[in-house]
């Protein structure tokens, strides 16, 4: 189950924040590191610092974009502040740590971690099906990568123990990857082209609004089918009307 759950940290300045974080997850048996284009790859400095996790950090998974690091994911969570200005599902933890060590019996899981100076992106939280918030202290919230990811993987491992005794309940439900909705989105902003819905030359910002819409309302598979179905219904319709003139 924790081998289903990745930890993916995106532009990371530090080497030895990249060690510390491989030690926060062995300590909690997660393995499955995914580094999104770092500023250094891990070196002697991530070694050093890493306390005897090095297999977690010779293991890591390099890729150039967020996108690629989650493809095959069912479930992606953010973590993230709170934020006015971006309303967005939010998860305590503990939560956090429970949904996805449920979802992990379906597919792979991914809880996402930011630069250290500034987190991650709008863009790249716009991604994520949830965002998780540590109820750090208000008046000295200062929490470094290491100590955000050793909390949430504390949780991961708490619920993955609970789960142990007793059967965990198989959630039925089977939720799209990550690819699946960007191949759906595709097919959306295809389609809305197609009917004038939305003009090319000014294109606005109805995409990134309905991207944030269909994340936010996370469809079942079953459903997304239903609405690529109805996207090619409406294409095939486009296309007979501009045969028939």
């Amino acid at each position: 189950m924790l081998d289903q759950i990745r930890i993916v940290l995106v532009g990371t300045s530090h080497t030895g924040n990249i060690g510390s974080v491989a030690r926060a997850m062995k300590t909690m048996g997660l393995s499955q590191l995914w580094l999104v284009s770092p500023k250094e790859l891990p070196d002697g400095q991530a070694y050093a610092l890493s306390a005897g996790a090095s297999e977690v950090l010779a293991n890591a998974r390099v890729v150039d974009t967020l996108e690629e690091a989650i493809s095959d994911c069912g479930l992606i969570v953010g973590a993230s502040a709170r934020s006015r200005t971006l309303s967005w599902p939010m998860l305590e933890p503990r939560e956090c740590g429970e949904k996805a060590v449920q979802e992990a019996t379906q597919k792979p899981v991914a809880l996402v971690f930011g630069r250290e100076n500034n987190g991650l992106t709008n863009e790249e939280l716009q991604l994520c099906n949830f965002h998780v918030c540590i109820p750090a202290n208000p008046e000295y919230s200062s929490l470094n990568l290491a100590m955000a990811v050793q909390i949430v993987a504390y949780e991961v491992r708490v619920a993955a123990l609970a789960a142990k005794p007793v059967a965990l309940e198989a959630d039925e439900t089977q939720y799209p990857t990550s690819e699946q909705m960007e191949r759906f989105f595709v097919h959306l902003e295809d389609t809305l082209n197609d009917t004038g819905f939305i003009i090319k030359q000014h294109p606005g910002v109805v995409m990134t609004k309905l991207k944030r819409l269909f994340t936010r309302a996370r469809p079942e598979e079953a459903e997304l089918n239903i609405l690529r179905g109805i996207l090619t219904s409406v294409q095939r319709k486009q296309k007979q009307q501009s045969q028939d003139e």
